[in-house]
């Protein structure tokens, strides 16, 4: 057999191998999203069944094409937007203050053991309160404006953000850092260089739990003092009893953080990949 047949018969095997990882993988996903699926799915069923059957009034349980209506209406008027806008720049001023000033205390009590013996015990007290229980005080203090929104989200981001910075800052290996004073690295280089690669996986850890908890602080919070939000369409839909409506405000609710939280977790793996890929 001549080289050419060879070259040309092995070509496709190896193609071949090459594919069948990746029809693997996307079996693998394709299975995990079904199973994902099945409870969704059964809890819709039962809330069908529950209000065809009339097991609960409807002005209790609305029955899901009702509720599908409502839904449609409020995305074809731009109001379920509006109010998910409102709290969508909220959450993001909040959370770039909590996120800045909790990645510059972590990094502060990471790489000094003096700034963390003498602030890690009033930190740790303070992270114990629930946000819930700043707002009385807060609100005597800062009003029911947005700046006391501002503050309440920035607070939730603020103490994951902190102590993940921290403990991904002592985490890093001390060979590491000896490499970078070989190198005669200056601290700012050492840092940058170093520090702060080694501990990206715990940064983006105290992100995406800043993140979660920021978004349910601000829906605590305009469930508390607000006009505009999504919490506030909670209580606003309860109030007048259209419970059509708080299921909706609960959905949107449900489905921003879970799309946060899933862009958070993409943004992390292209970030590894981009990584390895550089040291490679």
């Amino acid at each position: 057999m001549s080289t050419a047949s060879k070259s040309v018969s092995v070509a496709p095997a190896s193609a071949q191998l090459r594919r069948a990882p990746r029809k693997l993988l996307n079996r693998r996903a394709l299975d995990r999203f079904g199973i994902a699926l099945i409870v969704p799915l059964g809890l819709l069923l039962a809330w069908w069944i529950a209000s065809s059957q009339g097991w609960l009034p409807e002005q209790i349980l609305p029955s899901p094409a009702y509720v599908s209506s409502t839904a449609l209406e409020m995305v074809t008027s731009g109001e379920i937007f509006y109010h998910a806008g409102a709290s969508l720049q909220r959450v993001v001023i909040g959370f770039l203050f909590g996120a800045a000033a909790g990645l510059t205390l972590g990094m502060a009590m990471g790489l000094s053991r003096r700034v963390d013996d003498y602030v890690r015990p009033l930190f740790l007290a303070f992270a114990q309160i629930p946000t819930l229980g700043w707002i009385p005080l807060l609100m005597l203090i800062f009003g029911i404006g947005e700046a006391l929104k501002i503050i309440v989200i920035a607070k939730g981001a603020l103490v994951p953000m902190t102590i993940n910075t921290a403990a991904g800052i002592r985490a890093v290996p001390a060979s590491l850092v000896e490499v970078g004073h070989a190198l005669r690295f200056s601290r700012l280089q050492t840092l940058r260089l170093i520090v702060l690669p080694g501990a990206a996986p715990s940064l983006f850890t105290g992100i995406r739990y800043g993140l979660t908890h920021s978004w349910t602080a601000l829906v605590a919070v305009e469930l508390l003092a607000s006009s505009e939000g999504l919490g506030y369409l909670l209580v606003w839909g309860r109030q007048m009893f259209w419970l059509d409506v708080v299921i909706v405000a609960m959905v949107a609710v449900g489905a921003i953080g879970f799309l946060m939280d899933k862009g958070l977790d993409a943004s992390e793996i292209l970030v590894q990949r981009w990584k390895q890929g550089e040291d490679s």
